[in-house]
């Protein structure tokens, strides 16, 4: 193994233990962990918001921005200063999630196949983030600005771009004017204007994106950061002279970092690092990776054009065309670059059924390495097999606990699936039909879904809440629907157990109709 896959899967390993460990406060839709994305978004939009607002009420000029904004700091501290507080605290906030939301998804291995161009469109907003950033400090004109532009500008000064010194323009007062913020206020509203539309561009080939976390999340960081806001408000520091050295100050290490980095070593240190850093993350999807499995294949005989597929897949890699042999009709189509070979779709189309008489299954969309005839074939193997009191199915996601080595007994038979997902809802009355007395599905954690939806269209559908969903005569008291990850075998084993203590009480099934599993000769 290489050195960058042990250090990835050694990060993964903290991050899995982590979120697991988040868990049991939060939940899984509520673990912040699981959903920085859609943290930093609302982040941004708290940043844009109250910017707004200090921006109607800033007075630009050289000599009435600092005064302006302590204005709003002290004398108006109930809005204004609250609300320029709210800015700093949500933009720290942005910059933390931001990286963390980096490293989490580049050690899930989430940067190359069909997340590639997720990974290299997120890639430029950090530098567009940093940028808005350090420009906002300058807005405020105190001694800590004062020392960030001219370390900025003799930062810049190091590369050929310049024919004169930048940093020259902040060696005395009467070097800067009213245009200067008239400028930087313009660029501070510019750049995060590029930051959004960046965004945008970073989730459009995302279906079903979260763009705001949970309700219970937006309360609480909205109360956190105010709670902040109150009892440590943020202030300015002494007004800036560019005829004076700054001298001790509040300093901002999640955006100014950069500045005591380039004191510590140099120009030309911090900008090899900068854009070294920034070509290896442009040149990770180009390392050795394993082969992408095989994706979804669409027969276009049994396709019905019903448009499934397409409202479940997670990654926007099915559109809808004309149907070349049926006039009027729509057919699938799957654009293999985006396809994540999930199997979700195969769950939605209604042609994958077991109750279809057919010799071999045929669907309408599948997936060639797992399909819905070889999972039909694997119950119907796996039932007559099944000894015991109680006789249990488990349907387990290969990538959430090992269900497989934990749980398969003579009187329980488990089927693996690439995501819960992919699980056809009639598959839990088939096997229940077919001598089973309780089916569980094993998933992924909430918010845990190495596809993004597995977990939650797994549940809906089984809940009656999604197409195709579980028909409403199976009895829902022997359907168990268990979350766990793959450091959760101990709690896979107490789901199981506690299902199979409430089966027992229940009694076996009445309702088995061996008929089901009888092959119809070759008929559709």
């Amino acid at each position: 193994m290489s050195f960058h896959a042990a250090l990835r899967n050694a990060t993964k390993s903290v991050f899995l233990r982590v979120e697991e460990a988040f868990d049991a406060p939060f939940g899984g839709r509520d673990n912040p962990l699981r959903h920085l994305g859609a943290i930093g978004l609302y982040l941004l939009w708290i940043v844009v918001g109250s910017g707004l607002y200090l921006y109607t009420v800033l007075d630009t000029g050289i000599d009435a921005v600092y005064s302006s904004i302590g204005y709003l700091s002290q004398e108006q501290w109930y809005l204004g200063g609250v609300l320029r507080s709210l800015h700093r605290y949500a933009s720290d906030g942005f910059m933390l999630v931001m990286m963390l939301h980096l490293l989490r998804e580049w050690s899930y291995g989430r940067y190359f196949g069909f997340r590639l161009y997720s990974w290299m469109t997120g890639i430029p907003l950090i530098w567009l983030a940093y940028v808005a950033g350090i420009g906002g400090y300058w807005i405020v004109w105190d001694e800590l600005a004062q020392l960030s532009a001219t370390a900025t500008t003799e930062l810049l000064d190091w590369l050929p771009i310049f024919n004169e010194p930048s940093a020259r323009n902040f060696l005395s007062p009467d070097t800067i004017s009213d245009r200067f913020f008239t400028v930087l206020i313009f660029i501070h509203l510019g750049v995060p204007l590029l930051l959004i539309l960046g965004l945008w561009a970073h989730v459009h080939r995302i279906s079903h994106v979260d763009y705001l976390p949970t309700r219970r999340v937006m309360l609480a960081t909205a109360a956190a950061l105010t709670v902040l806001a109150l009892f440590r408000p943020v202030l300015s520091n002494p007004p800036a002279n560019l005829a004076s050295v700054p001298g001790e100050l509040a300093f901002d290490w999640f955006i100014l970092f950069i500045h005591p980095l380039t004191d510590l070593s140099s120009p030309a240190f911090v900008w090899a690092l900068l854009f070294g850093l920034t070509a290896l993350l442009f040149a990770l999807p180009l390392l050795p990776h394993g082969r992408p499995p095989p994706v979804a294949v669409v027969n276009p005989a049994n396709c019905t054009g019903c448009d499934r597929c397409l409202a479940d897949c997670p990654y926007a890699a099915i559109s809808m065309a004309p149907h070349p042999g049926r006039p009027g009709s729509r057919l699938a189509v799957v654009d293999p670059d985006l396809c994540a070979a999930c199997g979700i779709c195969a769950g939605a189309c209604p042609s994958s059924t077991p109750f279809r008489r057919r010799e071999k299954l045929v669907t309408g969309i599948d997936m060639p390495q797992l399909s819905v005839n070889a999972l039909r074939e694997q119950l119907e193997a796996a039932l007559p097999r099944l000894a015991g009191r109680t006789r249990i199915v488990v349907f387990a996601c290969d990538r959430g606990a090992a269900a497989g080595k934990l749980l398969a007994a003579d009187d329980t038979a488990v089927i693996d699936l690439m995501c819960t997902g992919m699980l056809p809802p009639a598959f839990v009355e088939y096997a229940l039909r077919g001598g089973a007395d309780g089916v569980m599905l094993a998933a992924c954690r909430e918010g845990g879904c190495e596809f993004r939806l597995g977990d939650r269209w797994s549940s809906e559908r089984l809940l009656g809440e999604r197409e195709p969903h579980l028909r409403h005569s199976v009895p829902p008291s022997r359907l168990q629907l268990t979350f766990a990850s793959a450091h959760d075998s101990t709690r896979l084993a107490t789901a199981l157990t506690e299902f199979r203590t409430r089966i027992e009480a229940l009694g076996a099934t009445t309702d088995r109709l061996q008929p089901y599993l009888r092959r119809a000769p070759h008929h559709a």
